[in-house]
């Protein structure tokens, strides 16, 4: 915090109270203003921060809504492949079985 002095003519005209009333005045004026400065940066910077959340969950539900449909997408072909798989094995063992009794 900067101290503040009073030049000696104003201290002369004013006297000792008048100088310390000025001089908390002064520093009182100050402190709001840093506290009005401080609220109106906290209140931009909140404001701004919504903006940007919601901005991004916006953007992520569009990448999960992709990533839905991709695994989707991987999951009918795995059932496919899978079934092809199974109908492949049960082909083998059936010939096998065909085979050996014979």
């Amino acid at each position: 915090m900067p101290v503040l002095t009073v030049e000696k003519p104003l201290r002369e005209k004013l006297g000792d109270e008048g100088v310390d009333s000025l001089v908390r005045l002064i520093n009182q004026s100050r402190d709001e203003q840093k506290r009005d400065i401080i609220e109106f940066v906290v209140e931009k910077f909140e404001r701004s921060l919504s903006e940007e959340i919601g901005s991004l969950e916006i953007r992520l539900s569009e990448k999960i809504s992709n990533l839905d449909t991709k695994i989707s997408s991987v999951k009918a072909d795995m059932i496919k492949w899978m079934f092809i798989f199974w109908v492949g094995q049960v082909g083998m063992i059936l010939g096998i079985l065909f085979a050996f009794f014979k």
